[in-house]
């Protein structure tokens, strides 16, 4: 049975993606790099040192690796403090929710661990969550499932009691690499996404949390 519910952050429980995104085809752009903000989706669910690494090799781009993660920093810090951190809609009163129906509760995510802090807390979640695992804190990035397996691990469950949210395919391809039960989320507000998930949900308001502890896990 399904006793654990591991969310994504990015895209997920905060609507963040478009701040990436925005960022990093703004600088792109700068340095005379026209690429499409589509270009960007290749990276969704992957570290920041990963996709800038990339981006480096793949574009010659001049400068270090930390040099433009410091900027997109500080560009979606900009962006964040005019907009204020958004949450996806309806998934506060979801977590809530699988929080009352008793399910271990974590999150595990790409991002850095002082941003999925700081993240959780303006929406009021942080107390939800017993567990917060940062891409920081592992050796290999999505779609690798080192950071659901380590969530899962912290969070005293088995990889086969766990549920994952993701919205990324990379994200998702984790989480089955994980073996872990997948249910997509196909924001549609943004482009799809070849999900690689047991099943597909449009909106938080559809999933019957009583439903979840009987998921099919893998085998």
């Amino acid at each position: 049975m399904i006793d654990t519910i591991i969310f994504d952050m990015d895209g997920v429980l905060v609507d963040s993606e478009y701040t990436f995104l925005r960022s990093k085809t703004e600088m792109l752009h700068a340095e005379g790099h026209l690429k499409d903000e589509s270009y960007q989706y290749q990276f969704m669910g992957t570290t920041a040192e990963f996709m800038w690494q990339t981006m480096k090799d793949e574009l010659q781009l001049p400068r270090s690796v930390a040099e433009y993660i410091a900027e997109m920093n500080q560009r979606r810090a900009e962006i964040i403090a005019k907009d204020g951190v958004r949450a996806i809609s309806h998934v506060q009163e979801f977590v809530k929710k699988l929080a009352e129906a008793g399910f271990k509760l974590g999150v595990a995510s790409s991002s850095r661990k002082s941003e999925i802090e700081a993240n959780l807390t303006a929406l009021g979640l942080r107390s939800y969550f017993a567990q917060l695992v940062s891409g920081e804190e592992v050796i290999h990035s999505k779609p690798a499932p080192d950071v659901f397996l380590k969530a899962a691990e912290l969070l005293e469950s088995k990889p086969e009691n766990c549920l994952v949210f993701e919205d990324t395919r990379n994200g998702s391809k984790a989480a089955k690499a994980a073996g872990m039960y997948c249910i997509g989320f196909a924001n549609p507000q943004y482009p799809i996404q070849e999900l690689v998930a047991d099943e597909i949900i449009n909106d938080f308001q559809e999933v019957i949390v009583a439903d979840l502890a009987n998921k099919n896990s893998p085998s």
